[in-house]
């Protein structure tokens, strides 16, 4: 009874696979393009709601909320069932994204994209936590391309579709845009993805969930306002940087004692998990500087389109859709996959040092040579790092697994862009003042970020000046990069090959089932 049970699963898994990876991949694109569609409004939105002076808090809510909630959902999945939690996660998404399109002034806007990011963080834990339930970790290389694919068609339709769409709709089906597609997601999930209830027998670790909480706030405002609101030594950095280390030293304290702790720290002595942790870290510090400077260079300095700035990016995630795929069918065929992080930590070094050589005559084929050999590193780490993680926790954690993981790759993207950033700022301003004086130093005081129209009102000198300028700060930027990516080369010659478990009942589920993932029967 228990082989002919076995067989049905295993017979009906593929077609229901298919149809839930679909709405998985839509909720996966709901969370990542997101942002970037705002972000294409908000001059609109601004010029209607008014509120300058809190344009940030509109990304800066929705990252907070998306960064606290990510390991509880985690957590929630894990002790209740995967199921009802992205179900939910779903629903709060589309409730904070309606609230946001109907917002009638900027402190509704940024409330309700709180709520949406709240929801928003058991997003993608969910897919990826699903994911490891319905899918034997040799058997998700397979699926690696489909990931890979939704993250660059994200990053390079986002900015395109949000433009079209604030054009010809209005600002307020950026937000809108979101509900069709949610339902379709919520109606698929909700009919055919099936897995086991779960009825948990202690409490969630609301204390850890809080001190979590709390210490994540502290550091995403300390590398969100940190060199741009306040001076990294002001006494707010300070307050927050102190807030944030007290609120995760009491985190990890009370993780000792708790019944059901949020993010339990056994999962920590696995050698993997904690290396795949740190190389995650990494690549979302390398990966979101990328995405952040490379448009800036591309407009500023080779006098590229900003309206197709998605565009600029295409070599650098086209690279890392292709290899993707190819280190997933490798790993599906072979079980096999120590190669990839260390393949694509040298890639990641290689590619950031290539990008730092850039200056101001150095053209578009080269770049894009440059950007290929990055987005091939990053390539063959973006879904090892979860698939490993996965094989290094026990089933029960799946959840948490996905959660920690995701999280330090969210934490990682926030120092990224604020270490790389203020790199680039300072030397932006430090050139300006040695090529244009006063002048140059008059221009870039507000912002070292200067858009096309500002750009092309200054005088050519300035603009010469300017453009020699980001040049150097990418420079310093992609140098830093290839520096921290070295972090990660380490990490990966550590990693220990544990063999991926495969599909299929003969090698004895029901006691697979029972055994920690990553451990033989």
């Amino acid at each position: 009874m228990a082989d002919a049970g076995n067989k049905d699963r295993t017979e009906n898994k593929p077609q229901n696979v298919r149809v839930v990876l679909l709405a998985l991949m839509i909720a996966m694109m709901l969370a990542m393009l997101d942002n970037m569609i705002v972000g294409t409004a908000m001059p609109t939105i601004v010029g209607e709601l008014g509120g300058l002076e809190h344009l940030s808090w509109v990304v800066t809510s929705y990252t907070l909320a998306t960064a606290a909630s990510t390991p509880i959902w985690g957590k929630l999945g894990d002790m209740y069932g995967r199921k009802g939690a992205f179900l939910t996660s779903i629903a709060i998404f589309l409730a904070g994204s309606a609230l946001s399109g109907m917002a009638q002034d900027m402190g509704q806007l940024i409330g309700f994209r709180a709520v949406q990011g709240l929801g928003a963080g058991g997003l993608m834990v969910g897919v990826m936590a699903i994911i490891g339930d319905l899918v034997p970790p040799r058997e998700r290389g397979k699926y690696q391309g489909l990931i890979a694919g939704v993250m660059a068609l994200a990053m390079i339709g986002g900015p395109l579709v949000g433009g079209t769409i604030t054009d010809h709709w209005g600002w307020r089906w950026a937000f809108y845009i979101n509900l069709p597609l949610g339902a379709v997601a919520l109606a698929a999930v909700g009919t055919v993805l099936h897995l086991p209830r779960k009825a948990a027998k202690t409490r969630i670790d609301y204390l850890g969930a809080g001190l979590l909480t709390v210490g994540i706030t502290a550091i995403v405002l300390v590398t969100t306002w940190g060199g741009t609101e306040y001076a990294w030594t002001s006494a707010r950095i300070m307050e927050l940087i102190g807030i944030g280390v007290a609120a995760l030293v009491g985190f990890l304290f009370w993780e000792t004692k708790a019944a059901e702790p949020v993010m339990p720290l056994h999962i920590f002595r696995s050698r993997n998990f904690t290396l795949m942790s740190v190389i995650g870290f990494i690549t979302g510090f390398v990966m979101f500087g990328a995405v952040l400077f490379l448009p800036l260079y591309q407009q500023s300095v080779q006098g590229a389109s900003a309206t197709n700035s998605g565009l600029l990016l295409l070599p650098m995630l086209g690279a890392m859709l292709v290899v993707s795929m190819i280190a997933g069918r490798i790993t599906t065929n072979t079980g096999r996959y120590k190669f990839f992080p260390i393949a694509g930590s040298a890639l990641m070094i290689t590619g950031l040092y290539l990008l730092s050589l850039m200056d101001t005559g150095t053209s578009r084929l080269t770049s894009g040579l440059y950007m290929a050999v990055l987005g091939a590193g990053m390539g063959f780490l973006m879904q090892i790092t979860m698939l490993v993680a996965q094989n290094s926790v026990e089933l029960k954690d799946m959840g948490v697994a996905s959660s920690s993981t995701t999280l330090f790759r969210t934490l990682g993207s926030s120092f990224g862009v604020a270490i790389m950033g203020a790199l680039f700022n300072h030397r932006v301003q430090d050139v300006m003042t040695e090529r244009a004086g006063q002048l140059g130093s008059q221009i870039t005081e507000r912002s070292a970020q200067l858009d096309a129209a500002s750009l092309a009102k200054l005088p050519e000198a300035a603009r010469d000046a300017y453009q020699h300028a980001v040049s150097s700060g990418t420079h310093g930027a992609f140098l830093l990069g290839a520096i921290v990516a070295v972090v990660a080369l380490a990490a990966s010659v550590f990693v220990k090959e544990v063999p991926l478990k495969g599909a299929g009942p003969q090698k004895g589920e029901a006691a697979e089932a029972a055994a920690p993932v990553g451990e033989t029967v």
